[in-house]
């Protein structure tokens, strides 16, 4: 007699093979049933083979295909149509859970009018200081409701997934800010710290980071259409863009010799930078060095103006096809 199905695993994948399995591993050392639980791969590298991901054979293991043109909430849509769950947990292909993340994620979920639950992220063994500034960004608010949440582990029921209508397809990133922001309109985004995972693939170099944030930043104008941005949502948008133009303002002047001109657009430009460094660096605890702080927010806002900028002319030239 078969078990019914509770909960499905929702992975979209490209990639990174070894972090694949660390993930799938993880949720084969759940202290929950496992034969109740199934995983679905929603993988954009064809090549990929079952029987190298799992090495249990207790947990219902599906690896469907995906073109590699398609986005992330498409790969998400097309896993929960296959899916058999009345919950569904949504992870990213490199996430190491807790023991105690589905047990927990089943506690909380039914508390307080909650339609999504997540864990709060902690530092590998030996993190370098980005990994650790990320994990405290991440940690900003932790066992509260929030306006948001990443789409790195969500949980939540299907019929909830149904009423917000899938992950919004036209993204190509956002698209958990967009998915959440429609989630809460329904009930609380909760995250808590009683359970927990591991971001096996978090940003560990500046340069890489940097590369990131600009893939990352292309859908920040797109994803603000159809939803309502909170106040605090606002300077994300502007801040980036106004250090990026003091930047190119600041070289103009150099190149002209209105070096007085070109240190005030330097100051103007690195007065957010030490604000938000000051800011992380009183949350971290000084966990972190100040320097690593600053470091990464002189990376970060250059990377996400020039993402957005870049994701605008797309958007552009999409709309003149």
């Amino acid at each position: 007699m078969s078990t019914e199905i509770l909960v499905s695993f929702v992975i979209p994948h490209k990639g990174r093979f070894d972090m694949l399995k660390q993930t799938l591993e993880s949720i084969a050392l759940l202290d929950y049933p496992l034969n109740q639980l199934e995983i679905i791969v929603v993988s954009q590298t064809p090549e990929i083979a079952n029987e190298t991901l799992l090495s249990n054979p207790e947990i219902k293991l599906t690896v469907l295909t995906q073109i590699s043109s398609e986005s992330i909430s498409a790969s998400r849509n097309i896993g929960v149509k296959k899916a058999k769950g009345n919950y569904l947990a949504f992870l990213d292909a490199d996430i190491a859970l807790s023991a105690n993340w589905l047990t927990q994620m089943h506690a909380h979920l039914k508390k307080d009018n909650r339609i999504i639950v997540s864990a709060m992220q902690v530092c590998a063994e030996n993190a370098p200081p980005l990994e650790k500034i990320r994990t405290h960004l991440s940690n900003a608010d932790i066992d509260c409701n929030l306006n948001f949440l990443p789409g790195r582990n969500l949980f939540m029921t299907r019929a909830s997934f149904e009423k917000i209508g899938g992950f919004p397809e036209h993204l190509i990133t956002c698209e958990d800010y967009y998915f959440t922001d429609q989630a809460a309109k329904l009930g609380n985004l909760y995250y808590t710290s009683d359970a927990s995972y591991i971001h096996i693939g978090e940003d560990k170099f500046y340069d890489e980071m940097f590369k990131k944030e600009i893939w990352r930043g292309q859908s920040n104008l797109q994803s603000i259409k159809g939803r309502k941005i909170p106040l605090r949502e606002i300077p994300s948008f502007i801040i980036p863009l106004g250090i990026l133009v003091c930047l190119i303002l600041s070289l103009i002047s150099i190149l002209f010799q209105a070096y007085n001109n070109a240190l005030v657009f330097i100051i103007l430009g690195m007065l957010p930078v030490v604000a938000y460094s000051l800011r992380l660096y009183a949350l971290a605890k000084s966990s972190v060095s100040f320097s690593s702080v600053l470091t990464f927010y002189t990376y970060y806002f250059p990377a996400r103006a020039i993402g957005t900028i870049a994701g605008l002319f797309k958007a552009i030239g999409a709309n003149h096809k």
